[in-house]
């Protein structure tokens, strides 16, 4: 008998008997309402096994964890913010985690996961991005299952960290030279009597660096040249050793050379001298921290990450209708903290439109909102409501204070002034105005009106029509109606952080970080999802597929009932009393 190594229970198949009835009603009820039950419900099946299992081979091989589970519980851990240790408790445990999981029995094989396991299966997601299809997946079923109106959807980022320490410049130097050095003395010990034995002796002992997160700020600049010295000196040491200079420690040692000193070369190319860059020469995506290299730096919000979030939402103010309507995460999206929000309004919106989930209008800040980004939007038929970056000198007079034509032709100056002619050419806009008229007005001083030869001249190009329009547009009522919605996503950011613990990670990398800041994301949805079906449940309503649901398990129990009432009619009815007795004379 041929014995199957992937193991995925069919989750999609009910149960003859139910197995949860010993719960009781109440108990039953309330877990049916919670997260719990929600996950078993529609996230659950949705979970990409398909995506996982091809790390393993049919026939070959131990039996996998139950694979579903092996997601779920992976999935669980970053919603609830938990430790491996804790993960593997509420795994052995937690009856809402069982519930949730469909897992059935009281075996060590079904509610129990050894760290190695749920590290290696966390690492083969990591690898091969499987969390990104856990959120498209999760998310687009529960849009469908809560007949979520994507249409309008809002736009922000949060800064988080990963689980390093904050370093200043001494300190990357060296703990660069710590951490090559323990590799080295693993990897090539015997390479370690080259060196210096005072190199040695001040950066391999752990308890030395102490010392070095203690200089006065007055000796911080001597120090600083003595440790990127020994930097230098350890790379010439090996920069013709190929099997060392593969090292990924001394590639970080190459990097924060490059990247925080100047190295002087003779005429031959030899570098000969190494000096300390000044620190606003150094660039924001160099390297923090040795223990993360991905981590890079923020001028506002210092080292770590940024998370892009987009989500929907809804705008009125009747409480009834929002406590009905599921405000959802639609799009998540890492990235290297000094990158700027100003790239990642598109992609947002070709992600969730690729999915069937992408807006008619986001809501922006200012940076989101520049104009290449809300013409490349307006090709996508979609709007993009932000304010325009930057604003006028006080007592100055902006080409928004001009009446303008829909095609950007200037009408008339704030005085009224009708331009003597006006010419549009390669999208360079030109208006004329009388000197005479000019020479009188009393905004002379502060118009942008220039003179000419002939004519004073206004000159302006598209883009500066466009944001003119768009700046006029900011003091209108519509546009402070619509644009105060925006600030409802600093409310998801601030559930993010405080419920799934997003800003301060345990773990490093970018790959890893990621996993963390998607699968939270995929909680956030869930846990509001479960208050949202609540709602609707104490309001006496049914949600989308739920409706669809109730009516084919009635539909179904009524066709049973037919069939039970129509067979106790055969087995009861005088004929069938008859012919009993009769086979039982003749027997």
């Amino acid at each position: 008998m041929e014995m199957v190594m992937i193991h995925a229970k069919d989750h999609k198949t009910g149960y003859l008997f139910d197995p949860w009835d010993y719960l009781g009603p109440k108990r039953r009820k309330l877990i049916d309402e919670s997260w719990a039950g929600l996950f078993r419900k529609h996230i659950l099946n949705e979970l990409p096994v398909d995506k996982l299992a091809r790390f393993f081979t049919e026939g070959f091989g131990r039996p996998t964890k139950e694979l579903y589970t092996v997601l779920g519980v992976l999935l669980l851990q970053q919603t609830h913010d938990l430790t491996d240790e804790e993960t593997i408790a509420q795994l052995s445990f937690n009856l809402q985690w069982h519930y949730a999981l469909d897992i059935m029995g009281e075996s060590d094989e079904v509610k129990y996961m050894s760290p190695k396991t749920l590290w290696s299966m966390r690492n083969m997601m990591m690898e091969k991005g499987i969390d990104a299809d856990m959120f498209r997946q999760s998310t687009d079923k529960l849009a469908k299952v809560f007949d979520v109106d994507t249409s309008r959807q809002r736009l922000d980022s949060v800064h988080i960290h990963s689980n390093m320490k904050r370093l200043g410049r001494i300190g990357i130097f060296v703990r660069s030279i710590h951490k090559f050095l323990v590799n080295l003395k693993r990897q090539h010990g015997d390479l370690m009597d080259t060196l210096p034995k005072e190199v040695v002796d001040r950066y391999l002992p752990e308890k030395g660096l102490v010392c070095f997160s203690m200089v006065k700020p007055s000796e911080a600049e001597r120090t600083l040249g003595i440790v990127s010295k020994d930097l230098f000196d350890l790379t010439r040491c090996f920069h013709d050793h190929p099997e060392v200079m593969s090292m990924s420690s001394f590639l970080l040692l190459l990097r924060v050379l490059k990247e925080q000193c100047s190295v002087s070369q003779t005429l031959e190319g030899m570098p000969v001298e190494v000096g300390v860059k000044p620190a606003r020469e150094v660039s924001s995506d160099s390297l923090q921290n040795p223990t993360d290299p991905d981590a890079t730096f923020d001028g506002h919000k210092g080292q770590g990450y940024q998370v892009q979030v987009m989500e929907t939402y809804l705008d009125t103010k009747d409480q009834e209708i929002r406590e009905k309507t599921l405000n959802l995460i639609t799009h998540v999206d890492l990235e290297t903290a000094c990158k700027s929000d100003c790239h990642a309004l598109i992609p947002a919106i070709e992600s969730t439109s690729a999915r069937g989930v992408g807006p008619d209008e986001v809501l922006a800040d200012s940076l989101y909102g520049h104009d290449e980004n809300c013409e490349v939007a307006k090709e996508m038929e979609v709007a993009v409501v932000s304010p325009v970056m930057g604003t006028l000198k006080e007592g100055s007079i902006g080409l928004s204070e001009f009446s303008l034509s829909d095609m950007g032709v200037v009408i008339a100056c704030p005085e009224g002034h009708i331009p003597v002619w006006t010419k549009n050419k390669e999208k360079k806009h030109t208006a004329a105005f009388e000197p005479a008229r000019c020479s009188a007005c009393p905004l002379k001083a502060t118009c942008p009106v220039n003179d000419g030869k002939k004519y004073r001249y206004l000159r302006y190009k598209d883009k500066e029509w466009r944001i003119a329009i768009r700046r006029a547009k900011e003091h209108t009522d519509e546009f402070k109606e619509k644009y105060r919605w925006r600030s409802g996503i600093e409310g998801t950011m601030s559930e993010y952080a405080k419920k799934t613990g997003v800003k301060r990670l345990r773990v490093r990398g970018f790959l890893a970080v990621r996993v963390c800041v998607t699968l939270k994301a995929i909680g956030i949805n869930i846990f509001r999802a479960t208050a949202v079906r609540k709602a609707i449940r104490a309001q006496g309503g049914n949600s989308g597929i739920e409706k669809s649901v109730l009516g084919l398990v009635i539909f179904v129990l009524k066709k049973l009932y037919g069939k039970i009432h129509r067979r106790v009619e055969q087995i009861f009815s005088p004929q069938a009393h008859h012919n009993y007795f009769e086979l039982k004379t003749v027997a």
